[in-house]
């Protein structure tokens, strides 16, 4: 993503704006007239109220707002502080600051009062909402939800690791603790509060079990609305737990068993999505009309007489979800969340250009983000009712050279993989190869888009045929795919990699197998290291940076998930160390140029 790319898209929930960034400018697009404002500059990070019709910021250390709608004032606040946020009936914001919360009240459309502490202690080791590493290895990217009704707030107390408790703060100076079995379920793996009591999904520190809650808001008592289990470890969806229209909760895990091996959404025990879709984010609910009176797709032409909305039940509202059935793909589906007419599972796609989609929506409008290898960037589309009313952002330029992968799947595990050619590239002439590998644990490294492959195509006009591949343990495919890893990480990932590069050999004789190098970062680095060292005789070398050596050098939740408790599985993780560079890797340091790492590279095949 570049500086020119729309980022932190929000959409009200009455759908009447949109609100982004673009660059250091925070922009509003209103889409009755599909005008766009800037309304203020030097944004770095935001939050709005529900409605989108205020949004507040941090600059310099200082609190400021400013009205989305109507002509924009930029407030300063006067406070210092971090992370604001109005509440959402847009009257208060409450804030960060030296590790604790606080709140101004009736400061959105008047002068604040004097902040007022909600939550804090003098002990250095006592953080309030903060975001530790704890709830970075889940996704979790808060730690703090307003009420709905903006009277109170659900605040994470944090001391360490394993070491977080949840408390509801009300704005009177009430306090009440968050009732659950912290020594069983130590993990706060995500929490929210909207259209309903607060839901919170806590896990055991083996990660294999968890249970989905739902907060009794007075009380603080909690009750289980769903249990998640596997013998290895859970992983959630993203935008679950979510309450529904009808009363049931949303929630996303894995269901492996007979013909399912995927990630799916259930409310209640019921399943919700069919076994072949990969679900990978609810974006949220979407109006009945939002698409038009029966535009059954983005993308596709509208018929001349329209389309009745299928089989699809309107009647509570509908999901939308990012999700694929092509691991290199992504795109967005409604799904029926409702208890209607017919009941059963329904899911419709709604973007069919072959290539990697995201979606944000409210009411009866809906933004598209459409990534590809046929043009550069992301084209970001706004639809109101069905209709495009504007596009966020500069388009990106059409008449530029692109990287051109050959996508494929291979071995008899069906390994993504993709292998980027120099762009006059002659058949007959041998390349070495040269793998590239993705930096965090589960991380997807072939994809559909242009813009995963631009680093790359520099390697490949270097001379290299280069190629990226998603071994076992990587997202995208089916949870039995993401979790055979589990304790056995780095045998079975240089395996796949290995046989990967023999396979592709076989299959195009301008691959030189005698010359295939490895470069990556961080965990990629360890990884690069530890293939060569244990497949000598089919990697003759790597560059990396910054390579994990150790894994305690990694958050315990995301070292823990793939390796085991420690205590239980020393010879696990004594197993994956890294403890010496074997012959033929170059360590580079984690800034190191594009022209560095090539000489590098460079000696290594020459030598």
């Amino acid at each position: 993503m570049t500086d020119l790319e729309p980022r932190r898209l929000v959409v009200g929930r009455d759908g009447e704006r949109v609100a982004y960034l673009l660059g250091g400018r925070l922009c509003v697009l209103d889409t009755a007239t599909g005008a766009v404002r800037p309304v203020a500059a030097e944004v770095e990070a935001y939050a709005c109220d529900l409605h989108a019709t205020v949004a507040v910021f941090a600059r310099d250390g200082r609190l400021h707002r400013v009205r989305l709608t109507g002509e924009p004032e930029v407030v300063d606040l006067g406070v210092e502080g971090e992370q604001p946020q109005p509440d959402p009936t847009s009257r208060h914001i409450a804030y960060r600051h030296d590790r604790a919360l606080y709140v101004l009240l009736d400061a959105v459309h008047s002068d604040p009062a004097p902040p007022q502490l909600l939550a804090g202690e003098e002990s250095l080791a006592v953080r309030w909402g903060d975001v530790d590493d704890d709830a970075l290895g889940f996704g979790r990217n808060r730690g703090w939800w307003w009420a709905p009704d903006g009277s109170a707030i659900l605040a994470a107390r944090t001391d360490g690791p394993r070491s977080t408790s949840l408390h509801l703060l009300e704005l009177d100076g009430g306090w009440v603790d968050v009732h659950w079995d912290r020594w069983v379920y130590p993990y706060v793996a995500g929490a929210g509060w909207s259209d309903g009591p607060p839901l919170v999904t806590v896990l055991r520190r083996g990660q294999n079990h968890g249970l989905v809650l739902a907060v009794d808001p007075r009380t603080g008592e909690t009750q289980v609305h769903a249990e998640l289990s596997d013998p290895r470890f859970v992983r959630t969806v993203d935008g679950t737990p979510l309450h529904l229209p009808d009363g049931r909760v949303l929630v996303g895990s894995e269901i492996a068993h007979e013909s399912y091996d995927s990630r799916c959404l259930f409310a209640d025990g019921t399943l919700l999505t069919p076994p072949n879709l990969y679900v990978r984010r609810v974006v949220g609910r979407i109006g009945p009309m939002c698409l038009g009176p029966g535009l059954p797709a983005f993308g596709v032409p509208v018929p001349a007489e329209p389309r009745r909305t299928g089989d699809l039940d309107n009647e509570l509202g509908d999901l939308l979800i990012e999700a694929s059935t092509d691991p290199a793909e992504q795109h967005l589906y409604r799904v029926r969340g409702a208890l209607g007419r017919g009941g059963g599972m329904a899911a419709q796609r709604l973007t069919h250009e072959p290539g990697w989609h995201t979606g944000e929506c409210g009411g009866e409008t809906m933004v598209i983000g459409s990534a590809g290898l046929d043009h550069p960037g992301t084209r970001w589309t706004v639809l109101r009712r069905g209709h495009p009313v504007g596009v966020l952002g500069p388009v990106p330029a059409e008449k530029v050279e692109l990287p051109r992968p050959v996508l494929d799947r291979v071995t008899d595990r069906r390994l993504p993989v993709g292998v980027l050619y120099p762009a006059r590239h002659l058949v007959g002439r041998r390349l070495p190869v040269l793998l590239d590998l993705a930096t965090d644990l589960g991380g997807q490294s072939v994809l559909a888009r242009s813009d995963s492959w631009a680093l790359r195509q520099r390697w490949a006009e270097a001379g290299y045929a280069v190629v990226a591949v998603d071994a076992r343990g990587s997202a995208g495919i089916a949870p039995s795919f993401e979790k055979v890893v589990h304790r056995r990480l780095v045998d079975l990932v240089v395996a796949d990699l290995a046989e990967t590069v023999h396979e592709l050999g076989a299959k195009d004789p301008d691959l030189d197998l005698e010359h295939v190098l490895l470069r990556g970062a961080g965990v990629g680095g360890w990884l690069a290291a530890r293939a060569v060292a244990d497949r000598p005789e089919t990697f003759h070398g790597a560059v990396i940076r910054d390579p994990v050596r150790t894994w305690t050098a990694l958050p315990p939740v995301v070292a823990e998930r793939y390796l085991g408790n420690p205590d239980d599985n020393s010879e696990v993780w004594l197993h994956h160390e890294l403890r010496d560079l074997p012959v033929g890797v170059r360590e580079l340091p984690g800034d190191a140029s594009f022209e560095a790492e090539l000489s590098a590279l460079e000696a290594l095949r020459k030598g």
